[in-house]
């Protein structure tokens, strides 16, 4: 496979059975196959793309010194800022060559979850960042919960069998930017060879050549999205729980060839993670004599805190 295939949520929508099961064996034969899928027809429209990316730019823009009051310790990076060189890939000890920004869940006041995640940080130079964040958030978690059913029909389980775990989850909203690179950088790229962490990732932004995803014969091809399309991939943790059925994908951001050094490229992951109880165990359903389990029990809150010890955001 060289490229991505890409897939329409519209139809899964539609209300044509035949047009919603297309949907659901398009994108299940991909995540067999890749672990990636263009998507269409998702939630965020042009006006509130356009309101993201403005205010993304204006945060990043603002002076170093602003930008880290809200650099929050003792909660491993989980909200606010993140600055350049913090975060690394799993086994790698070079900083990767980006900063960005954490928005949280957002829970009602009387959520039973209440307490449970960090607040949210508010940015006061720029209210409008709060307000389109959370807009961005909210749009993103919607059309991820329709994908979720898609796969659990896919799967053989009940349509709605992950709302429960993905409604009021533990996502994240996370605006990168990978500043101009002003020196041959040493071991280092934009984002290095990694898997995601989470049930799926969202992907806003990767129109330019960048992102790069490793397929079955180790080569790398580029993921390059349509302008209303956002990128879809599958983490380690709907890997873990598929025993690998659904394909958790390596992938990486590369630096750009030399005369684009001097340009910034911003990307808009929304990563969605479920709630820390529930049990990554191996569905039943994907163990048999050809696929034997491949992985010990694990809750995704004890998964999440593993993972984030070896990319260096929480230390032991």
């Amino acid at each position: 496979m060289q490229n991505i295939p890409s897939v329409d949520l519209r139809d899964f929508l539609s209300g044509d059975p035949e047009r919603k099961q297309k949907f659901v064996n398009e994108i299940g034969k991909a995540y067999e196959d890749i672990g990636f899928v263009a998507l269409k027809g998702h939630f965020l429209d042009d006006r509130l793309v356009d309101e993201l990316y403005a205010e993304v730019k204006n945060f990043f823009s603002l002076p170093l010194e602003t930008k880290e009051k809200y650099e929050i310790p003792g909660i491993g990076g989980q909200r606010g800022y993140v600055s350049f060189g913090k975060e690394h890939a799993k086994g790698k000890k070079e900083g990767d060559l980006k900063e960005f920004w954490h928005f949280g869940q957002y829970l009602e006041e009387d959520s039973k979850r209440a307490g449970e995640y960090p607040d949210n940080v508010e940015v006061t130079e720029l209210p409008k960042f709060n307000e389109v964040g959370k807009e961005a958030y909210q749009m993103l978690e919607k059309t991820g919960i329709y994908v979720l059913r898609a796969l659990a029909i896919y799967l053989g389980l009940d349509e709605f069998y992950f709302d429960k775990y993905a409604e009021e989850g533990n996502s994240i909203l996370r605006p990168i930017h990978y500043p101009p690179i002003t020196s041959e950088p040493e071991n280092a790229v934009r984002a290095a060879a990694h898997g995601d962490i989470n049930l799926i990732t969202l992907l806003m932004g990767a129109q330019g050549r960048g992102l790069q995803v490793q397929n079955h014969n180790g080569e790398w091809i580029d993921a390059i999205a349509e302008p209303d399309e956002l990128v879809i991939n599958v983490g380690d943790m709907l890997s873990r729980h598929t025993n690998n059925r659904l394909k958790s994908t390596i992938h990486q951001v590369v630096n750009p060839p030399r005369e684009l050094w001097g340009t910034s490229r911003y990307s808009i992951p929304f990563f969605m993670h479920p709630v820390s109880e529930m049990k990554l165990d191996c569905l039943e359903n994907c163990i048999d004599e050809q696929h034997p389990k491949l992985y010990d029990d694990i809750t995704a809150g004890e998964f999440l805190h593993e993972r984030l010890v070896d990319l260096g955001l929480i230390k032991k």
